[in-house]
């Protein structure tokens, strides 16, 4: 008879796997998404549709990990998780069959979409704990190795898996989830049993869900909208709207840890910050959050607006190849993952966290070392060494945070672990196109302006370049239109200018041999503060002690209890307030100082 951890593990793996292909499945799907709704996702009105299918899934995850983490202490997490796979099934079946096309079929997909955010975000806050609830000490790195690796790998399947479905039908992009979904909800619900403590007469912090939730959710949709143009400025972050929404959610996250403070029941509990393996061990996972996130999508706006078409692949082709180009880094994960995190239990996490993110870091300035026409083979080894990076980082650091905490806060600990990170992902993306933006619209105006007039276009039509937001051209480069065509529709030139200089500014080498030293400058600033981040990311890991893999914990009377393998009654705590001191291996070999 299979042992119920290995039950545990392949059920939560499965979800996050499917969890995370979802979140990036649409990206490179979206083109045909939006044909078979019958609309245009850059043309003006249409513009937030596109922001809200990017970014709302993950936005809707993000802010409700630590609330469903909390609730799932509170009233199981197998319980919660189980409900969230029969959600995310239910969102992936209404939006396979979206019935309406247009702005209302527009509404539609982002309405479903949320549906499977709030699925993925009881997935997401509960897989760690369940898994850290059914592995004893001494194998969870392992386990969350392998559970860690299906949502990076998910994330990198999801841009290939969503180029191929698109091409027989959009709805097949969603419909892929709906089998998965439903075997993985009758298994979850069949052979999940919950293991950890239960915890009655537990009062939810409204007070605290407001300020965490709301706040999280100003910034985050404030970063999206930013991104777009707003008068006449490229970018929207002179917006009042905007502005306003930074700075209410930010009022709300400074006001969070004074409620929380000042709450019988708090929605998470500050004092597991005083841990110094916990504090830094999520340290690390948001700037390692940020300092990827953003830049992997400029590696696919790199070979889909410059790279692929130089080399004759065809713009509406480039989605799906950017996929295929970018799996080194899968590659490297997959093969790291794991075996990090059965090394973690055996020696401790601050070594191979800190190792991790310095590769990964040193990968960063590898790639400052590239022209925008390289050879591939020496791409394909940066990103399959920063893959290894990510990988040697990800499963010890993982359980490092879970091991940290004791059973009664595992949900609310995995919670904050997985909004770290998610949280991290969207800044960075908002932060790296960002500096795309700025930089390309110093540069590639103008850059513009010399190319279209020598090549035929009248003095007149050639200096409207010299308003071209950059925003336009690497969205349309992202979801694989051509970008030249797409700015002279939207400028009404398309029909004014000699054909033969409308057949060269629309062909396969004007735009990349155009925006290539642009684009670079502005990547390889990118590079540069991505390396950074991982070095301060090794810095917090190097400084988060050694770990305790016994994960004795201290009660808030005072007395020392080592965690039993396994917890399976409700009880009511005398003191829900929990302050940790781990104590030494008795291997000594992971002793905290």
């Amino acid at each position: 008879m299979v042992q119920y951890k290995w039950v545990a593990l392949s059920n939560t793996t499965i979800g996050m796997l499917m969890a995370s292909i979802d979140a990036t499945i649409v990206l490179i799907a979206m083109p045909a998404i939006f044909r078979g709704i019958q609309l245009n996702p850059l043309s003006i009105g249409s513009f937030q549709y596109l922001l809200w299918m990017m970014f709302g899934y993950s936005i809707v995850t993000a802010t409700l990990l630590v609330t469903f983490g909390r609730l799932s202490d509170m009233f199981g997490r197998v319980r919660l998780y189980n409900l969230g796979f029969a959600i995310f099934t239910a969102g992936s079946i209404m939006l396979s069959l979206t019935p309406n096309i247009g702005n209302a079929g527009a509404i539609e997909l982002i309405l479903f979409r949320i549906v499977q955010g709030v699925g993925a975000a009881f997935i997401f806050s509960n897989s760690g704990a369940i898994i850290t609830d059914a592995f004893p000490a001494n194998e969870r790195g392992k386990a969350l190795g392998i559970n860690g690796l299906a949502f990076l790998a998910g994330s990198l399947i999801g841009l290939v898996l969503g180029g191929v479905l698109a091409v027989y039908d959009w709805r097949l992009v969603f419909l892929v989830s709906v089998p998965v979904g439903v075997i993985g909800t009758v298994w979850s619900y069949w052979k999940l049993k919950e293991q950890n403590i239960v915890r009655k007469k537990q009062k939810l912090d409204i007070l605290g869900n407001i300020s965490f939730g709301a706040g999280l959710t100003l910034i985050l949709v404030g970063i999206t909208y930013g991104l777009t143009p707003y008068g006449s400025s490229s970018m929207g972050w002179s917006n009042p709207w905007v502005v306003t929404s930074l700075a209410s959610g930010a009022a709300l996250l400074i006001a969070f840890p004074f409620i929380e403070t000042h709450v019988e029941q708090p929605l998470f509990n500050l004092d597991l910050f005083k841990n110094r393996q916990f504090a830094m061990a999520n340290l690390a996972t948001f700037l390692s959050s940020v300092s990827r996130g953003g830049v992997m999508i400029m590696l696919v706006i790199l070979l889909q607006g410059i790279w692929l078409p130089y080399k004759g692949y065809s713009f509406d082709s480039t989605p799906f190849w950017a996929g295929i180009f970018m799996l080194p880094m899968s590659i490297g994960v997959a093969l790291t993952g794991p075996l990090s995190g059965w090394l973690s239990d055996k020696h401790g996490a601050r070594v191979l966290a800190t190792t991790g993110m310095i590769i990964t870091g040193v990968a960063f300035l590898a790639f400052t070392l590239l022209g925008p026409f390289f050879v591939y083979l020496p791409f394909a080894i940066i990103l399959f060494v920063m893959g290894i990076g990510n990988g040697i980082f990800m499963s010890p650091n993982m359980a490092s945070v879970m091991n940290s905490c004791p059973p009664e806060h595992r949900g609310a600990a995995s919670g904050m672990r997985a909004t770290l990170q998610n949280c991290g992902m969207t800044i960075s993306q908002a932060l790296f196109f960002a500096i795309i933006i700025i930089s390309l619209n110093s540069t590639l105006p103008k850059a513009l302006v010399t190319a279209v007039a020598s090549n035929g276009a009248p003095a007149q039509a050639a200096a409207l370049f010299l308003k071209v937001p950059a925003t336009g051209a690497l969205f349309a480069a992202f979801l694989g239109y051509n970008p030249m065509g797409t700015l002279l529709q939207g400028m009404g030139l398309a029909s004014s200018l000699p054909s033969h200089t409308y057949s060269i500014l629309t062909g396969q080498l004007f735009f990349p041999t155009t925006i290539a030293n642009p684009f670079m400058i502005a990547l390889r600033e990118a590079f540069i503060i991505g390396a950074v981040l991982c070095f301060a990311a090794a810095i917090c890991s190097a400084l988060r002690g050694k770990s305790n893999n016994n994960n004795c914990v201290e009660i808030g009377n005072g007395k020392i209890e080592n965690e039993p393998a396994t917890v399976n009654s409700t009880v009511e705590p005398q003191n829900p307030s929990v302050s940790l001191k781990p104590q030494a291996s008795k291997s000594g070999h992971d002793q905290q100082p």
